[in-house]
């Protein structure tokens, strides 16, 4: 029952990471990475299928994105849904490739860029302290129920919490990453 308690823990944080990790890949820094478009979907014989499932994603130079369209009667729809989304960029269609040039950032994008970044950061602790506060509380559950001791609910809080920290280390780790990338463009 408590490595099940420990397993689950940081099987729900490991996805509220990841889930961290593809939001932040997501922001624009001036440097061209596939991963910027992760987050385009195309409706593609009434699906919607990922821009990479349905393209080839390259990166040309530092930044330009070159994006390889498998099916050329979709390369309109690919641009509509590059235009619409929140990213702030323009396609440039040449035949059946698709450039992403990104402009260098501005001091203002930049700071934008700060605020977004530190705010997805404090959310995911967030997530991260409920995470904890819920495995918390099944083991005070199981001390009601009188199936672990309060030795073992004090050995248990305490591994709780390193988990905690180590992930919240990680979180703060990717966001100092992620600023030093803003600062470099």
């Amino acid at each position: 029952m408590n490595t099940i308690l420990i397993q689950d823990l940081k099987v729900r944080m490991e996805k509220s990471l990841q889930s961290f990790q593809n939001i932040i890949y997501s922001f624009r820094t001036g440097r061209a990475s596939p991963n910027l478009l992760d987050n385009i979907a195309i409706d593609y014989f009434g699906k919607k299928m990922p821009l990479k499932k349905i393209s080839n994603i390259t990166v040309e130079n530092s930044n330009t994105l070159k994006i390889s369209v498998f099916d050329y009667s979709i390369i309109r729809d690919i641009e509509n849904s590059i235009l619409n989304s929140k990213l702030e960029i323009s396609p440039l269609v040449q035949g059946n490739i698709i450039k992403i040039i990104l402009p260098s950032l501005t001091e203002d994008r930049r700071k934008n860029l700060f605020k977004l970044v530190r705010s997805e950061a404090e959310k995911t602790r967030v997530n991260m302290r409920n995470i904890r506060r819920n495995a918390n509380e099944r083991l005070k559950k199981y001390i009601k129920e009188k199936t672990i001791n309060n030795d073992t609910e004090h050995s248990m809080q305490h591994t709780i919490q390193k988990i905690t920290d180590d992930y919240i280390k990680k979180i703060n780790d990717i966001l100092l990453h992620k600023e030093k990338e803003i600062m470099q463009f």
